[in-house]
């Protein structure tokens, strides 16, 4: 794969505002190399890790502890508590504050829920959520709209949203939350476009979203970055993260 552009590096600028690096990434419970996960979460070098199928039964919260500390992040929220979703971060971050959020459970269905905080970083104020979505079509639909309502009720003018959809672009779900928000590849294309599966990435089901106000600089699969090899990709987990750079005005 090509080495794409450089993104810029975060930094908080003279007038407030953030740019912030944001990961999200489906870590399949930590089922397959957890070494190689953390390279390459190491070398996207990102302020918030926004993820979904992390640990969520027997030990959870070591596992996921375990893989925050190889990547230079701590643990914000999620996991066990949102069933699947969580979010990371680095000490760049002030939280403000976090909280686990379990959607309504359709019998035969597996449970799904969300991860959110609002965070600081120097004059910028974010919130901040991580989603898995169903693989059924109807309880997406709703779980599109719960997601929505969630975030307009955060009481924060700037949000980003990182998660698994389960579902392409053209899908009614997909299309519902890029009505809503900014799709961050639409925005601003960068590296790779598909995020499953890593041996042969076909289809775009992970996405990046942002409110009104919140600049997209880039967002993508970050093949060739440097310190991210095609073999940790492929041996980490059966989704290719999506790594975005957005910069946030100051509060």
């Amino acid at each position: 794969m090509p080495t794409p552009p450089p993104l810029p590096n975060s930094r908080t600028e003279a007038d407030g505002s953030a740019i912030v690096r944001v990961l999200s990434y489906n870590i399949r419970s930590m089922r397959d190399d957890t070494a190689a996960l953390a390279r390459v979460i190491s070398a996207c070098a990102p302020d918030l890790v926004l993820l979904q199928e992390a640990p969520r039964f027997f030990r959870w919260r070591k596992k996921l502890a375990r893989l925050a500390a190889a990547s230079g992040q701590v643990i914000l929220s999620g996991g066990g508590t949102a069933a699947g979703p969580a979010i990371l971060c680095t000490l760049r971050a002030t939280v403000e504050r976090t909280e686990d959020v379990l959607l309504p459970l359709t019998p035969g269905l597996h449970r799904r829920g969300f991860a959110t905080a609002v965070v600081r970083f120097g004059g910028a104020r974010l919130g901040v959520l991580s989603c898995h979505l169903s693989l059924q079509g109807d309880e997406r639909y709703e779980q599109g709209g719960m997601l929505l309502d969630r975030l307009a009720g955060m009481g924060v003018e700037h949000a980003v949203v990182g998660g698994d959809l389960n579902e392409r672009p053209d899908g009614r779900t997909f299309r519902r939350l890029a009505e809503g928000l900014r799709d961050g590849r639409t925005a601003a294309p960068w590296g790779g476009e598909h995020t499953s599966t890593p041996g042969d990435p076909r289809q775009r089901i992970d996405a990046i979203f942002v409110t009104k106000g919140v600049e997209v600089l880039g967002c993508g699969v970050p093949h060739g970055l440097p310190g991210v090899t095609e073999r940790d990709l492929r041996a980490a987990t059966d989704h290719l993260p999506v790594l975005a750079s957005v910069r946030i005005p100051a509060a």
